[in-house]
């Protein structure tokens, strides 16, 4: 008997502040099976989290600390030259608050996905990369690492023996050498829903997508991202959670079995 493909489907929430509010947390939780939820340093207050993690709990969502360089007014899309010892120490921070919280909240982190800037910076600066991967060792050995799929960062972390997780995005335009085009680039991010749920569709069957430069782009990803801050982000996710479902592709967090 065949086994039915799967698919991790993620978010970033818990990124509202105070009175400032980001995304809408309740009405994307039921669509996915990830939560990446913010850590305080690029946007979340500490109440707003944790009603984050009650939701998450409730439904059955896996929990990731979203970490992020110390920008809240740049909300973490700003590259920093952070050195390494304090950008450890920065990670070793917010994961230990959101596990606080989420123990709090009846749940427990069992991820980590850095954020924007942070994200992006250590996909290749080995530097960097090697000081997140020492934050996360210092906490558990056992939080696996989200990762850009087709990134160095992947092998350097599986190297110092931390599981890794390939992650595409499903609301990013690529380019062909499997990089994300920069949000100052006009395309750099896919507001039809419908042509989200057919580049994941194809990522899932294809192995890839088409790139802005109009070649095939092979990306390996156990994990899709949408982000919750998208315009009709809740309605992009509906469709394509509903979409995956009608072509038989399981969604589950990745390290949960069948």
């Amino acid at each position: 008997m065949s086994v039915a493909p799967c698919i991790d489907l993620n978010s970033d929430l818990g990124e509202s502040y105070g009175q400032w509010t980001l995304g809408d947390d309740a009405a994307i939780l039921p669509f996915i099976s990830s939560a990446n939820v913010a850590c305080g340093f690029h946007a979340g207050s500490p109440a707003g989290i944790l009603n984050t993690l009650r939701g998450a709990q409730r439904l059955g969502v896996a929990v990731g600390a979203h970490v992020s360089y110390p920008d809240l007014v740049g909300f973490g899309r700003r590259k920093m030259d952070v050195a390494s010892d304090e950008l450890t120490a920065d990670v070793i921070y917010q994961i230990g608050a959101l596990q606080g919280l989420a123990a709090a909240a009846g749940t427990r982190v069992t991820y980590v996905k850095p954020h924007g800037a942070l994200y992006n910076t250590i996909a290749d600066d080995k530097r960097q990369a090697m000081a997140v991967i020492a934050a996360i060792q210092a906490v558990d050995q056992s939080l696996s690492l989200v990762a850009l799929a087709g990134s160095p960062l992947i092998a350097w972390a599986q190297e110092a023996g931390l599981h890794t997780v390939a992650e595409a995005f499903a609301d990013r335009a690529y380019h062909q050498d499997g990089s994300l085009v920069s949000r100052r680039e006009a395309g750099a991010v896919i507001h039809d829903p419908e042509a989200v749920a057919q580049r994941v569709m194809q990522m899932i069957r294809d192995g890839g997508v088409l790139s802005v430069e109009g070649t095939f782009t092979a990306i390996e990803a156990q994990s899709v991202c949408v982000h919750g801050d998208t315009p009709d982000a809740v309605n992009m996710t509906r469709k394509l959670r509903q979409r995956l479902e009608d072509e038989g592709i399981v969604v589950r967090a990745f390290g949960q079995g069948a």
